[in-house]
């Protein structure tokens, strides 16, 4: 059924919706939500942010094109779910988180998953240091009013972002860039509401 639902919300990439039904959702949600994991919506988790909904994890994976060889930035490791999704398809994953506890909790369910392929680093993603980098995917999974010149510069040519941009309170458009030789294609996606992309590596909780 999960499948299923997927692809009648248009997901179409078999690879997608393989990793999608080989992840286990429930290790990534709060205990008292694991009977929820798999309906289509976000779930809340620690400090305030969210797991996002099904669709929008296998939309955005299947928008960003991940192939073995690529290696992937993710801004906002939140659960670990988005990193945990990006392994099985990626060949790198890098993803950064600005709350400690949720960074830790995610780094164990990788490991436990045997993701050996994700670094969850403990950073602020909108102010990487200069020698992260560069990429052939980024993924954002919080929302900005802008993307950064700094986090687009961290493409490879043929390298793919995508990030929710727009108001930090209300709807965001999903928009993805795509770096060539001569610049930068901008597409609008879809409609999403995701926490906000905030700068700084968060205090103690």
């Amino acid at each position: 059924m999960f499948q299923l639902t997927l692809r009648r919300r248009g997901i179409s990439d078999q690879s997608v919706l393989r990793t999608m039904e080989e992840v286990p959702r429930e290790l990534f949600v709060e205990d008292a939500d694991r009977s929820d994991a798999y309906r289509d919506s976000a779930l809340p988790i620690a400090c305030g942010q969210t797991i996002s909904q099904p669709f929008v994890v296998a939309y955005m994976t299947e928008q960003l094109q991940v192939r073995k060889h690529h290696r992937v930035l993710e801004i906002g490791a939140g659960s670990g779910y988005q990193a945990a999704v990006l392994s099985r398809l990626a060949g790198q994953v890098l993803t950064v988180e600005r709350y400690r506890r949720l960074a830790d909790v995610a780094r164990a369910r990788l490991e436990k998953l045997g993701c050996h392929n994700v670094e969850v680093m403990l950073g602020d993603g909108l102010n990487l240091p200069a020698n992260i980098g560069p990429f052939d995917r980024i993924i954002v999974t919080a929302a900005m009013e802008r993307v950064p010149d700094n986090l687009i510069e961290r493409l490879e040519v043929g390298g793919v972002l995508i990030a929710p941009v727009g108001p930090h309170q209300g709807v965001q458009t999903l928009v993805r860039l795509t770096r060539s030789q001569t610049g930068i294609e901008r597409k609008e996606l879809v409609d999403v509401r995701f926490v906000p992309a905030l700068p700084g590596v968060a205090r103690e909780l």
